[in-house]
């Protein structure tokens, strides 16, 4: 899967999170999601994305980079 793929997903599942009132709430259900539905490999890749553009780090929700 791309990797610009991924990222718009991940968008997506926090995006999900942004009526939760608790900030730590949102993280860790993003966080939840993330380890219960998608691969190590898929979360492998975001991570490595994240880490090779780190000036764009503005493109993945905050929530998402601290469920990382």
């Amino acid at each position: 899967m791309s990797s610009d793929n991924l990222v718009k997903m991940a968008n997506q599942i926090a995006h999900y999170f942004d009526s939760e009132p608790d900030r730590a709430k949102a993280v860790q259900g993003v966080r939840q999601h993330l380890q219960s539905f998608w691969t190590p490999a898929m979360r492998q890749q975001l991570a490595a994305w994240l880490e090779t553009h780190a000036g764009e780090g503005e493109r993945l929700d905050p929530k998402v980079r601290e469920a990382l």
